[in-house]
């Protein structure tokens, strides 16, 4: 089913896109230089992150925020650079599994959204 948005809202979300896109590559270059100035900043010793220690314990819970950040993000920018191909294979706003128009608010609200709220909550 083709889909037919207004030029002027699919440039505007074309835009929210392409910040979303630059917005989470920095997030995730920022992670990427955190790491590695702390890798390069501790000695070996405290790399380890012993729980019984409790600068260990406070290394090894920032670590896994990070990580949960930087999957968080990486998942995120996943979907934003998928909804940005669909946008240019001309399917932006059509949902994925029934076909039908996703509608303009839940774009506005979720500009990579590839399905209706009906079909996401089905999977």
């Amino acid at each position: 089913m083709a889909r037919q948005l207004a030029s002027s809202t699919l440039e505007r979300l074309e835009r929210r896109l392409e910040a979303e896109r630059v917005r989470l590559a920095a997030i995730l270059d920022e992670i990427d230089r955190q790491r590695e100035a702390r890798r390069l900043a501790e000695s070996a010793s405290e790399h380890n992150p012993d729980p019984d220690n409790a600068d260990g314990g406070s290394h090894a819970l920032e670590m896994e925020m990070d990580i949960s950040v930087e999957q968080n993000a990486k998942e995120l920018l996943e979907k934003v650079l998928h909804a940005q191909d669909r946008m240019r294979k001309g399917l932006y706003g059509i949902c994925e599994i029934t076909g039908d128009p996703i509608p303009v608010a839940r774009l506005e609200a979720l500009p990579y959204a590839t399905m209706t709220v009906e079909a996401a909550s089905q999977r």
